[in-house]
């Protein structure tokens, strides 16, 4: 069975970058690669992934609105309570390549809102990943934010509310900053996160903890935190606001999404089976 097999989960592999597919072998070696008798395990690649949405999806080639959905497990985008001229398009000229892209035409007003509902709910034991390209231009009393909430549409301006919030809003610093049930400021800047992106791994460890890993893409050290948060999540709701662009190819001044994924880390024993049957392939090996 070959390294990428876990790869071919519709709307995955013709989607990733290299880079990227470079990571999802390592990640999923274990899954589905180590021998024939891990592949047919029933479901054990299939389950993975339980949700997938890349902007490369052709489903995405004429541009993007609200009602779209090229992938699976997640629902419908929403561009509900977006205000005062703002957009949401297509951008092929940020680090990620391809990117489903929110800006805003007005520098004192507006809001580009941008969410989907996870179909299920985010569950124990799974990791919410996101690549992302936030603003790099240095625009004071400007922010942007990701949400992960429990609801069915995307904030408003003014509403916070959310079990988890990433945020960077500029009034005196440019550090992205945790909101749970407290308040963490990380030691990763927007200036950082926009020189080439960056990829955000928000894994549940249980009903009540978290673990979330933000990794810059330009080679800066990773960040990674244990929090708690309230309330379960079943929704992601991405928002940039008052930053004045010049459009969709803007990326100095634009919030870019790379794709979306949820996966399912497999359960102990199925990776003890995944042992026997690397060792036994091993063994085989061996006697050839």
């Amino acid at each position: 069975m070959r390294s990428h097999f876990c790869l071919n989960t519709p709307g995955s592999a013709s989607a990733l970058p290299p880079a990227r597919t470079t990571a999802l072998r390592s990640h999923f070696v274990l899954g589905c690669a180590v021998s024939s008798a891990a592949a047919m395990m029933t479901g054990v690649c299939s389950a993975q992934f339980s949700a997938a949405d890349y902007a490369t999806d052709p489903a995405y080639a004429g541009g993007w609105s609200a009602g779209q959905n090229g992938g699976y497990g997640f629902g419908a985008w929403s561009f509900d309570a977006t205000a005062g001229g703002s957009m949401q398009a297509m951008s092929t000229g940020s680090a990620l390549g391809t990117a489903w892209t929110l800006f805003n035409t007005s520098a004192s007003s507006g809001i580009a809102n941008a969410g989907r509902s996870i179909n299920g709910g985010l569950g124990v034991g799974q990791t919410l990943e996101t690549v992302i390209q936030n603003p790099g231009a240095n625009n004071f009393y400007r922010g942007f934010d990701i949400l992960f909430l429990n609801g069915t549409d995307n904030n408003a301006a003014g509403n916070n509310a959310a079990a988890i919030r990433l945020s960077v809003f500029n009034y005196g610093t440019q550090f992205w900053n945790i909101n749970d049930i407290g308040s963490t400021a990380t030691p990763i800047s927007a200036p950082v996160s926009a020189a080439a992106g960056m990829r955000i791994d928000l894994s549940l460890t249980s009903t009540t903890t978290y673990a979330l890993t933000m990794t810059p893409l330009n080679g800066a050290g990773a960040y990674s935190y244990n929090g708690t948060f309230a309330g379960p999540i079943n929704y992601v709701d991405f928002r940039e606001w008052d930053t004045a662009s010049a459009g969709a190819g803007d990326t100095a001044n634009n919030f870019n999404i790379g794709y979306l994924t949820v996966t399912t880390v497999p359960e102990p024993a199925t990776l003890s089976l995944l042992g026997l049957g690397a060792a036994g392939l091993l063994f085989f090996r061996r006697r050839a």
